[in-house]
């Protein structure tokens, strides 16, 4: 396969006097025959589409999975996504903008100015650098970029163009700075590394199903403290004070199209400790992701299968009845459905494709319970049994009218518990990377399944912490200790 591999939704999209490289239909790619599915291989993402859930989004979030160097990465996407959220990293890049404009001055006439920066490069010579800064910041083929002057000139909106719109002088910068690319080694960004000890936890009390309780993160403040650092909770409208802390640690759902992750990716730019990273948020939020990734590395899941509209209408000749429907990034049970016959499939499917471009099928595999293993740092930290709510087949019965319904629980010590139920555990969570999981494990006569890894998990009194007490919260909490530590140079 070649080292390469440029991506297009449309085979029209690439033009008969483009340059002979290999280029390959996203349906194609996303699905993943064995050809396009070595890992290793250097993936352009030039999709018309790249929103949230788009088919573009899921090549760039597909292609991490399996192990391919894909730009734009999901992380870019998002980033670009809302100005709330890039604007998070424009701030430096603004003083830079200033310093370009002073020796533009006389040659401006207007207070808006806009730049093309392909991979990096622009046509304008004195921008380069900061075009330069621009694709290491957001590394993604094709940026135009609006200046505006607001007293001052600075950085007025980020946006990816679009392919098949660029004219021909675009064209050929484009191609140029595509060839220098491709004859690149990759490069990742480097973060900032200055902290203090203080700990912001990032809570919701108006939630109805926090991952924590009152009680719980009232034992993390508790034991924190007496471990020399200082935790406080922190909420939404806290959000311009968060650079006055260390670490994050995030006991809020959390979301892709949410402040959640808008705060996880704050945290990380200012090269804060922080558990959900944002990197975590992306993989873990999106089921999309993760069959594909469970898939790749011979994890054991339910049998299932990647939808599109295209493949809808003969999923019934892959999986039996009934099927199971999920929205990529549902939570706590949310945005799971449960197809008896080819009606109701039809009908969740209709609505489910409102919201993405792909969902998830699965078989149905019941048991009376699920195993949750709490995995910290690429280690088993707890386990419990989480039983099906009363009457009904999941945990969590949203369905009640009320409250919702959960069901029983029973906590293990990690010693007691399945071996083969904690090492499968751990090899899912081991492929997100070294944050803090919970990974949904069912028994069955074919063996143990995966069904999904948290990047948030259940964390409260009385439950999680059942066998080890406060020393749950000190292991948390000694990993905080343990990367600010590390950070410091200690």
């Amino acid at each position: 396969m070649a080292e390469h591999v440029i991506l297009i939704e449309n085979a029209a999209d690439w033009k008969a006097h483009y340059p002979a490289l290999p280029v390959v239909e996203a349906r194609e790619y996303l699905a993943g025959s064995p050809e396009l599915n070595k890992p290793g291989v250097h993936v352009v993402n030039l999709c018309r589409s790249q929103r949230y859930l788009s088919e573009g989004y899921y090549c760039s979030l597909l292609a991490e999975a399996r192990r391919h160097r894909v730009i734009p990465s999901v992380r870019t996407l998002q980033d670009l996504s809302r100005k709330s959220i890039y604007s998070l990293d424009t701030a430096d890049l603004d003083r830079a903008v200033q310093k370009v404009f002073r020796k533009r001055r006389q040659d401006l006439t207007t207070t808006a100015f806009e730049l093309d920066v392909f991979f990096g490069q622009c046509a304008v010579a004195e921008m380069q650098e900061l075009a330069r800064q621009l694709f290491e910041t957001f590394p993604a083929p094709m940026l135009r970029v609006e200046f505006r002057l607001q007293g001052q000139w600075r950085i007025a909106s980020i946006k990816p163009m679009v392919f098949r719109q660029l004219d021909a002088a675009q064209e050929e910068s484009f191609f140029a700075a595509l060839d220098q690319h491709l004859s690149r080694r990759w490069r990742k960004r480097r973060a900032p590394s200055t902290y203090r000890y203080d700990l912001a936890i990032l809570h919701n009390p108006a939630e109805e199903l926090p991952p924590s309780d009152t009680r719980a993160l009232q034992k993390f403040i508790r034991v924190a403290r007496d471990m020399g650092i200082n935790a406080e909770l922190i909420e939404r409208r806290d959000y311009a004070r968060l650079a006055e802390y260390d670490a994050l640690f995030i006991r809020e759902t959390t979301q892709i199209d949410h402040y959640t992750y808008r705060f996880a990716k704050k945290a990380d730019s200012e090269g804060m400790v922080v558990i959900d990273d944002p990197d975590s948020i992306l993989k873990c939020t999106n089921k999309v992701y993760l069959a594909e990734l469970l898939r790749n590395n011979k994890v054991g899941t339910p049998n299932t299968v990647i939808v599109s509209r295209d493949n809808v209408k003969t999923l019934d000749t892959q999986l039996a009845y009934p099927i199971v429907l999920k929205i990529p990034d549902g939570s706590f049970s949310r945005g799971v459905f449960k197809a008896e016959n080819p009606k109701e499939l039809a009908d969740i499917a209709k609505r489910l494709f409102k919201e993405s471009d792909l969902i998830l099928a699965q078989e149905f595999v019941y048991t009376e319970f699920d195993w949750r293993v709490g995995v910290l740092n690429r280690e088993p930290l707890f386990v419990c049994q989480y039983f099906m709510s009363k009457k009904h087949w999941q945990i969590v019965n949203h369905g009640t009218g009320g409250r919702p319904a959960e069901g029983a629980f029973k906590a293990w010590a990690v010693e007691d518990a399945p071996p083969a139920v904690v090492k499968t555990a751990l090899k899912a969570a081991n492929l997100i990377g070294d944050g803090f999981y919970g990974v949904d494990v069912k028994e069955t006569e074919r063996g143990i399944m995966v069904i999904e890894v948290n990047d948030n998990p259940n964390l409260e009194a009385g439950v999680e912490d059942t066998m080890l007490k406060d020393e749950l919260y000190r292991r948390l909490v000694g990993e905080f200790l343990r990367r600010l530590d590390q950070r410091h140079g200690r």
